[in-house]
């Protein structure tokens, strides 16, 4: 069997590459992508490295209500936090924007793929989802944090 040969390089992709920049949620202004437009976004995030194909991801899109829930639960995490007022709101006013994907990473039992293999896999869906985002014209951000911590997505996102 002949390998594939090799692609050739791609002027576009490089320069892509070489001049994005992630957006402060300050600047996320609407219209968000719609659901089409977001389901093309999702599928090409999930186009990384994952040795065994083992998904050990899931995708929870907000919007509307989940966002103007989870907005002020962010900002009252990040005071208890110890964070200053001024930070906290800060930390709040990321959920006030068109959509947010929620990024849950979910290993999966495996004699062959170790756990923190699937890590990096996990974070590169997230790191693909921005570029994904940004390529499509859309302004986009890689943001952690008290929401993201373990306690937070159980309390406040039904998560395990």
């Amino acid at each position: 069997m002949t390998p594939a040969p090799l692609p050739a390089a791609n002027a576009e992709a490089l320069e892509f590459l070489r001049s994005r920049r992630s957006h402060p949620p300050a600047l996320l202004t609407g219209p968000g992508p719609d659901a089409a437009a977001l389901t093309e976004l999702l599928t090409l995030a999930a186009r990384v490295p994952d040795h065994g194909k083992l998904e050990p991801w899931r995708f929870i899109v907000l919007r509307d209500a989940a966002l103007a829930r989870l907005a002020p639960l962010v900002a009252e995490a990040s005071t208890a936090a110890g964070n200053p007022p001024e930070k906290a709101q800060k930390h709040g006013d990321a959920f006030r924007v068109p959509v947010v994907v929620a990024v849950a990473f979910t290993p999966v039992a495996s004699d062959k793929v170790p756990e923190w293999e699937q890590f990096l896999s996990a974070g590169a869906v997230c790191l693909g989802l921005v570029n994904a985002a940004l390529a499509s014209g859309y302004g986009a951000s890689w943001l952690t944090g008290v929401a993201s911590a373990p306690g937070f997505a159980r309390a406040h996102m039904g998560l395990t």
